[in-house]
Parts: C-alpha cells; structure tokens; sequence
C-alpha cells in the first residue's frame, strides 16, 4: 500500500476516487437534493442505477461496489487516480473514462471468476489478493528474505481450532462485562451522548468535532462536523436497530443505504454500545489465543448464519475488548474491517472505551471522545434515515 500512503490527499477525493478499476459517475454528477427518500425497505439502489460505464459489477447495492473498489485498491497498493485518469481529481465526469488498467481489471476479474468455478466449486478461493499482495504486478520468483526472515503474523489472521487449556466463551464475556463494571451497572444505562474529535482520510486526517448518540439495545448515530469544499458539512451514519444509512458529502450519492456486511457492522457497532447483549447475538462461539503488539489477547469468533464471522479480541490480563475484526463479502472477494479500542474511562460506574480507530481498505479514522453523558433522553428522530448529504458540484481543472 506504499502508493495509497504516499498520497493521502488524494483519499479525499470524495470517496468516488475509490472507484480504482471500473468506474462510475453519478448521473447529472449526483448533486441534487432533490433525490427521492425510499422507504427503508425498499430495495437499495444498484451500481448500475448510479454509475455509468459499469461493465462488470452490475447487480450489487451501491455501499458493495465502493467496498469492492477498496478491495482491488488494497490488492494492488494503488490508489484512485493510479487506475483513473490524472484529469479525475477534481472532476468526477472523469471517473467514466476508460483506461488500460480497467480493461485489464475486468479480464482479471473474468479470469478469477471462471478458476473460481472450474476449480472451487465457485467458491471465492482465489482473489487479486492471491496473486497481488499489495503490489500492481504479481512476483513470479521466490523471495528468499521472506522465506529464512522472521515469520509475519497477523493476529486478524488467526485460524480459531479446538483446544484445551483455554477459557469458555462464557469465561472470557463474564470477564470482560466484569472488567467494565458487571453486569448489574452495564444495563442500568439505556442511552448516552456523548462529543469529541474525528480524524481521518475524509478529513484530511485533521480533526473535527464528533457527536455520537446511542440507545439500547441497538441504535447508535455518529455525526461528522466536517470541512468539505470549503464548508462545513455534516457526515451522518446512522443505524435504528434494523436498517443503516450514510448520508455524507465524500460519498458518490446523497443518501447510501447500508447492505449486507455493512449493515451487519452497523449493528454489531451499536451493539457493542452496551455489551451486554452481545454474547446472544452469534448462534456459536469459538476460542483462541494470540497476541497484539506483544499483549497477550484471548479472541473470541461468533458466527452466525448466512454471516461471515466476527473476531472480538479481549486484553487477557485485564479482560477489556481491545480490537473488532469483521469482514464483508464482495463479489470479489472478502473485506476486513478492524476497530481498536483504547483509553477506557468510568463513566457512571462503568468503563467506556474513549478513543478508537477504524482501518479498513478504503482509509482509516480516529474518534477520540472528551465526555459522555449517560442516560440521557434521546428522541428516535435521532435515529431516523439522515436527510441527504448536500454534495458539491464538481470543478473543472
């Protein structure tokens, strides 16, 4: 990913920058306000539906196809204007132009999706992670510094196997809501709103007032305060127990519905707001034991089904959750998403984590909270579909 670190910048470039190989661009350039507001269970809006020049994903919500382009631009190390034309930052109609490397992507993607079938049953087994592993062309000789170097474990990777001299599921969640404050406290705070500072790719990692606002057992709205095209514009996420919406100026449509995995990691999020809940959340649970940054973790996977799983990693001395792992399927593959958690702070009796970070292929944020106030009364207009974003008309350079 040295390519993406190396230009930041050009992250911002409204999260449409991340359509890496197939492009899309919004029809009248996605700027009017007037879009219809759907109902939350009517049928999300396709790629097709807001993009041109879709050849190959059609038939998938729009939060799915930005995921996958953040999947090809974490197999590749490339970013948004690598794989689109120079003329694209600053101007969105360029993102439908044509290029080398989305010609290719598509091949590849055919390529992939037809050893996929002749040799996996169709089962995604290969991805351009396979081959690519952060690179724009894949090695074809043996590497002998990785081969005799020090082995490079990543602790989102573990595999979760059956073993003894570990502690239940049940062992390490009693210890965790122990560690927070017991049960007994945990579920005498219904709600809480809480403010603090957000940083990140879409900010051009300044930071920028936040407000959080939660209630139980699973609705939760953050909002951004965000500086977007020379104004200051709210970034809204918001899930109501049941369905999720992004309403938010960096985004290719004034209102996304959240979908499959995003929507799962909506709720595991607001969930999480009060833990108490989450050990009857997955049908099974399994064990393991790794470490983070030389601190011994105990990780517990649920799974559920039609799901991919969920990693809870839990500090083993002090039994706080300190990283969620969850992943996404894509029609090109599977997408991780990591939130790590820190400073914990009491808060009427409780420990609340008051800063943590959010990695995933398409950037990276930080929140870092400066009070929370429990049990406040908080009106479900809260958590209510957002009004769309006010998105900007593009410039000419």
């Amino acid at each position: 990913m040295r390519k993406r670190h190396r230009k930041d910048e050009v992250l911002l470039l409204i999260s449409l920058c991340l359509l890496c190989l197939f492009v899309a661009v919004p029809p009248s350039h996605g700027v009017s306000r007037a879009t219809p507001q759907a109902p939350p269970q009517q049928k999300a809006r396709l790629a097709e539906d807001v993009f041109t020049n879709v050849q190959v994903l059609k038939g998938i919500p729009v939060d799915e196809f930005m995921e996958t382009m953040g999947f090809f631009s974490a197999s590749l190390g490339l970013n948004c204007v690598d794989c689109h034309t120079a003329q694209s930052e600053g101007n969105w109609a360029h993102f439908a132009d044509d290029t080398p490397l989305k010609r290719t992507a598509r091949r590849m993607i055919t390529m992939v999706g037809d050893m996929n079938k002749s040799n996996f049953g169709g089962a995604r087994a290969l991805t351009c992670y396979t081959c690519h592993r952060g690179d724009q062309r894949p090695k074809v000789v043996p590497s002998l510094a990785v081969q005799y170097g020090p082995p490079l474990e990543d602790p989102n990777e573990i595999e979760i196997i059956a073993r003894t001299g570990v502690p239940s599921a049940d062992e390490v969640f009693d210890k965790y809501l122990q560690a927070l404050g017991g049960t007994q406290r945990l579920e005498k705070i219904t709600s809480f709103a809480a403010k603090g500072a957000y940083s990140g790719y879409d900010t051009d990692h300044q930071k920028f007032p936040v407000e959080i606002f939660a209630k139980a057992p699973a609705q939760r709205t953050t909002i951004v305060h965000m500086r977007f095209a020379g104004s200051i514009e709210d970034s809204v996420r918001t899930y109501d127990g049941r369905d999720g919406w992004i309403a938010a100026p960096d985004k290719p449509v004034p209102l996304m519905a959240l979908t499959g995995g995003n929507l799962n990691l909506a709720k595991i999020e607001a969930m999480l707001s009060f833990p108490t809940q989450v050990k009857q959340a997955f049908g099974q649970w399994r064990v393991g034991l790794t470490t983070i940054e030389d601190r011994d973790v105990q990780v517990l996977q649920g799974t559920t089904a039609g799901q991919p799983p969920v990693k809870l990693y839990f500090d083993s001395k002090s039994g706080l959750l300190v990283r969620m792992v969850h992943y996404s399927d894509s029609p090109v593959g599977r997408t991780p998403t990591q939130i790590d958690y820190d400073d914990y702070r009491e808060v009427a009796g409780v420990q609340l984590p008051f800063h943590w970070t959010v990695t995933w292929t398409d950037g990276q944020t930080s929140t870092e909270l400066t009070e929370v106030q429990p049990n406040l009364p908080i009106d479900n207009a809260r958590f209510a579909r957002p009004a769309p974003a006010a998105l900007p008309k593009p410039t000419a350079k």
